[in-house]
């Protein structure tokens, strides 16, 4: 298999396991060391094989439903980018938000970075509008309310 089939293969399965609410697997689909990393862009980068696994369980324990909507891909040897629109329930805490059982949804861009020698996906970079999202959040549910 080349490696731009091997990484279209490593994204499209982090996506599944991401859809499938699959928190403890999606970290393994990258290297399990300290080059793992996860850039959420603008919150902060987790570093390290266990800092991946940190943000999964943030995200697991604060969205339910979370879905990855793919709406175009690009794919370079060590790059694979993958464009579209995450929706999910905010039902737990996240970064200091209450769960107010809204929805949220935002468009993304996501670039999986992978070591060209290995095949091995080293990481992703998460570009979201966070603002966006925490407003979301946060707004009163005027459907439920009424």
């Amino acid at each position: 298999m080349d490696l731009i089939q091997t990484q279209r293969a490593a994204v499209a399965e982090h996506i599944r396991l991401e859809n499938e609410q699959k928190w403890a697997e999606v970290p393994r689909t990258l290297v399990r060391d300290s080059r793992a990393f996860y850039d959420f862009v603008p919150v902060g980068q987790f570093k390290g094989a266990e800092g991946v696994a940190q943000l999964y369980q943030i995200i697991g324990s604060a969205f339910s439903n979370l879905r990855l909507e793919i709406s175009a891909e690009y794919d370079l040897p060590g790059c694979s980018i993958r464009e579209g629109v995450i929706t999910a329930t905010h039902t737990g805490d996240y970064m200091g938000v209450p769960a107010s059982g809204n929805h949220m949804r935002g468009a993304f861009a996501a670039f999986f970075v992978f070591d060209v020698a290995t095949g091995e996906m080293l990481g992703e970079r998460l570009y979201l509008d966070h603002g966006a999202m925490l407003q979301q959040l946060q707004t009163k549910n005027v459907a439920a309310a009424s």
